[in-house]
């Protein structure tokens, strides 16, 4: 006998998309298809009838859309769910809201005939839901209201970092399947003066933008996606872009950023693998690494490099983890300093970075 297969159930309302997502889903021999729905009501049916491990679910969808079935799934039957979302703008907001709502990781849909863009779909379809199977689902919490910030900054524009010292501290934070959730978390809790934090949350291009405004509108720090030449300020927090690698850079006292194309690397594009790296070669004992709740392993030997270095490193524990994959790897490599709940981890920071 072999392990039980993760039995999945596909809700979209495009046929086109059901078939395609069956097609990659049962290419892999550790999940298996039971069914596909193309609206809401027609899932209910199949659910009553065989409970699926993992749920993928479109969220724009006829007579219901996926946002108001997943929270009355949740409710009433909670089952790791996997948003399968268009790549559009308006989108970004409706899947965020379904990760609010307790939805576990982001897709994006596969493009068809694109072979490469189908084979890295593959992988990443085929991880989430494997990462989905093996998820804590948490309580859901209540909505927050994003209030607009705005600052000096909106007058007199950033400043710059020309009185910086060499000693600044710069912290790297790296997250995959919990970890929207597990960042808000963390960076709600840091005060507007904290030193400046780089971060890859694995997560599909277009989302990572809503994402890094919703967080804005929520922490005491700002929040943007990252360009190139963006520099690492005290009191704000720069995200990967997604389906772009992030990198440490520094020029003088000056730490800033790099958005670069190229592979996958540890099956993901950003890596954190490719972020702690950096931040071990340019700013040593001056970083703070710490990596969040997620599958893989992506970031341990990243984590063990920067520790290797001198930065001082953080992972967050398996009882405040949806999935305790990234960290407990790093732990394993002995990259990691102190292993913290996810509550304590703001704490760590400051108290490293003073």
């Amino acid at each position: 006998m072999g392990l039980a297969k993760i039995r999945v159930l596909i809700v979209d309302d495009s046929a086109v998309v059901r078939q395609t997502l069956t097609h990659v889903l049962s290419s892999d021999p550790e999940i298996e298809v039971i069914g596909s729905a193309g609206d809401p009501y027609a899932a209910a049916d199949k659910i009553a009838e065989q409970v699926p491990d993992v749920i993928t679910l479109d969220v724009e969808m006829p007579r219901m859309d996926g946002v108001t079935f997943l929270r009355k799934l949740m409710s009433q039957h909670p089952i790791p769910v996997v948003i399968c979302s268009s790549l559009v703008e308006e989108g970004a907001q409706t899947a965020l809201e379904a990760i609010e709502s307790g939805a576990v990781e982001i897709v994006t849909k596969p493009r068809l005939g694109v072979r490469q863009f189908l084979e890295e779909s593959r992988t990443t379809l085929c991880d989430a839901v494997k990462a989905a199977a093996g998820a804590r689902l948490r309580p859901i919490g209540p909505r927050r209201t994003v209030e607009p910030k705005l600052t000096a900054d909106a007058v007199l524009g950033p400043a710059t970092g020309a009185m910086a010292k060499t000693t600044e501290k710069v912290v790297m934070i790296g997250a995959s399947t919990g970890g929207t959730e597990a960042l808000r978390t963390l960076l709600e809790a840091l005060p507007a003066d904290t030193p400046g934090i780089v971060i890859v949350q694995h997560m599909p291009e277009l989302f990572t933008r809503a994402f890094a405004s919703r967080l804005d509108g929520l922490c005491a720090i700002t929040v943007k996606e990252a360009e190139t030449g963006d520099t690492v300020l005290r009191g704000r927090a720069l995200i990967a872009p997604g389906n772009h690698h992030l990198l440490l850079q520094r020029s003088g006292a000056r730490y800033y950023v790099e958005v670069r194309e190229g592979p996958l690397v540890c099956r993901h594009r950003p890596s954190v693998d490719v972020l702690f790296r950096s931040a071990a070669r340019y700013a040593g004992p001056n970083a703070v690494g710490v990596i969040l709740t997620g599958m893989g392993d992506d970031g341990a030997r990243g984590m063990l490099e920067m520790h290797q270095a001198g930065a001082t490193t953080i992972a967050q524990d398996e009882a405040t983890c949806i999935v305790f994959g990234m960290p407990k790897e790093a732990i394993k490599l002995n990259g990691v300093d102190k292993v913290m709940p996810l509550e304590s981890i703001a704490g760590g920071i400051l108290h490293t970075a003073r």
